[in-house]
């Protein structure tokens, strides 16, 4: 483990860049996003060791479907590939895998993989691993919303028994603490509908990195400017 004081329990990425990497090199974009894929491979097990108990990445996201139908169908080939390794992997490293977003979305092969995953993994108790899949945060609180609408309409609650901690409750990450440290790549600084409710107190950290060069010493460089950093909390100054 690194000599790294102050650690982000919670480190949340939104992996952009596949496509301009690839450019960048003379490549077509699909082989950007299969290398994007095994980065996440390599982070995965450098968060661990690290330290952190918690990552999550944006992997697909509910705006992506409009991306031309070609490269929507290699996304969903590499993720098809993907799911089907990581239980081995998985299963090696102690990772609890788990899957946010709008599965019924998904084609039915994706979704009894993503099932297959979660159940081998259940038990495992290293680091969580979070992959958002047909995910987008309007659409994560709106379903939120509309499950407590329900129990109120059915009489199980009143609006005045609805609480934030309620909506959160509903939401896909209820399993989850809220981030403490959001990364982007590719110098792109904007969440884009990612973890809108719960990255409400977490510290952003943008990088020009595209993310298939994202490596340890990149993340090493995230997690020290987080412990860095002086966080405030309602105007309570927490330091580092």
């Amino acid at each position: 483990m690194e000599n790294i004081s102050n650690i982000p329990q919670h480190v949340a990425i939104i992996l952009d860049g596949n496509g301009r990497w690839a450019k960048a090199k003379g490549m077509p974009r699909n082989y950007g996003h299969m290398q994007g894929a095994k980065a996440v491979e390599d982070i995965l097990v450098d968060a661990r060791d690290i330290g952190i108990k918690y990552l999550t990445v944006y992997a697909f996201s509910t705006e992506n479907w409009t991306r031309p139908e070609a490269e929507v169908s290699a996304l969903m080939t590499i993720l098809r590939n993907y799911l089907k390794t990581s239980i081995k992997k998985s299963m090696k490293n102690n990772v609890r895998c788990r899957v946010i977003g709008d599965k019924s979305g998904l084609s039915e092969d994706i979704q009894e993989a993503i099932r297959e995953l979660e159940e081998a993994t259940a038990g495992n108790t290293g680091l969580t691993f979070t992959i958002a899949i047909n995910y987008g945060s309007r659409d994560e609180i709106t379903r939120a919303v509309r499950k407590v609408a329900e129990k109120v309409q059915n009489g199980e609650i009143t609006a005045a028994d609805i609480t934030q901690d309620m909506i959160a409750e509903n939401l896909d990450t209820n399993y989850l603490p809220d981030p403490d440290l959001l990364i982007r790549t590719c110098n792109e600084q904007r969440i884009s509908n990612y973890l809108l409710w719960q990255c409400a107190y977490s510290e952003f950290y943008f990088t020009e990195v595209a993310w298939p060069d994202f490596d340890k010493e990149q993340l090493l460089k995230a997690v020290e400017a987080y412990g860095n950093r002086t966080r405030k909390f309602g105007g309570l100054k927490t330091e580092q």
